[in-house]
């Protein structure tokens, strides 16, 4: 498992901005992502930084994936009435610094967990989303009011992983007009050199070794906050974030691309709006 945030795959930029936030004393980190995006192995590498610092830090999680010196862990056990929610409620009585609750898949965490990140505490987790605004918008629909999202939330992010272009047989190639065309719309100019792996012995002749993750920040800004609350739709309110500095995640992938990490349609299989 990878534990240090540098090697995750964040762009510079990005990494510098995530790592200002959760170095705030509270407010929420969510991220969302389909199952197998690496949004555990994000949370860990998070945490994990945090954790060389004097700090309480709680998590309750389903399952206890990777045991930590230092942090208390507890996990999910329906049958002994220990969830999410319970485990929350009782943690907040303890007065921990960094809540780390797997994913937030009812109203009540939801509300707990923002409650918590309002009173002082640093609170991340999970949820199942599609892009960064999404993340907004799924706690929203949980039953969240939107006047604590904007209080309550000092990132959200969106993340998926890529597969990496093994480098022992690495070669550059001609692209398909639809591989042109995509890069050409996110990045306003037609592509560079691009490569892909032919397949041989070290890479089992996939093309591809080791995997990557590509990231979308959104730090929510007066400009969000108002269009959250005013109750526009994702694309304007994405419109705004990505105004205000926000790096789409397909960008993120292009960008990989272009420093010849992965391919065109590695990015296009994982991000698709």
């Amino acid at each position: 498992l990878m534990l240090d945030l540098a090697s995750l795959g964040f762009l510079q930029g990005t990494l510098e901005k995530y790592k200002r936030v959760i170095g705030f004393p509270f407010g929420m980190i969510i991220l969302g992502g389909p199952t197998g995006s690496g949004k555990t192995t994000t949370l860990y590498a998070s945490i994990n930084m945090l954790n060389r610092i004097e700090r309480n830090i709680m998590t309750i999680e389903d399952p206890v994936e990777y045991q930590f010196a230092g942090i208390n862990q507890f996990q999910v056990n329906p049958k002994a009435g220990v969830d999410f929610a319970t485990s929350l409620r009782s943690f907040m009585r303890l007065d921990p610094d960094v809540i780390l609750v797997g994913e937030i898949r009812d109203v009540e965490t939801a509300r707990i967990a923002t409650q918590a990140a309002i009173t002082g505490h640093l609170v991340f987790s999970s949820v199942h989303a599609n892009d960064a605004v999404g993340v907004m918008m799924r706690l929203v629909d949980l039953g969240v009011e939107t006047y604590f999202v904007c209080s309550a939330l000092a990132c959200s992010v969106s993340q998926r992983v890529v597969r990496r272009i093994c480098q022992q047989c690495k070669e550059p190639y001609e692209p398909s007009a639809e591989e042109r065309l995509a890069y050409q719309r996110e990045m306003g100019e037609s592509p560079p050199r691009l490569y892909r792996g032919i397949g041989c012995n070290f890479c089992s002749d996939t093309g591809f070794v080791g995997r990557v993750g590509i990231f979308e920040l959104l730090i929510p800004t007066e400009g969000v906050k108002q269009l959250l609350i005013k109750g526009a739709t994702v694309g304007e309110i994405r419109e705004q974030a990505v105004k205000d500095g926000m790096v789409p995640l397909m960008h993120d992938g292009m960008m990989k691309v272009k420093s010849g990490i992965t391919t065109i349609s590695e990015v296009l299989r994982q991000v698709f709006y």
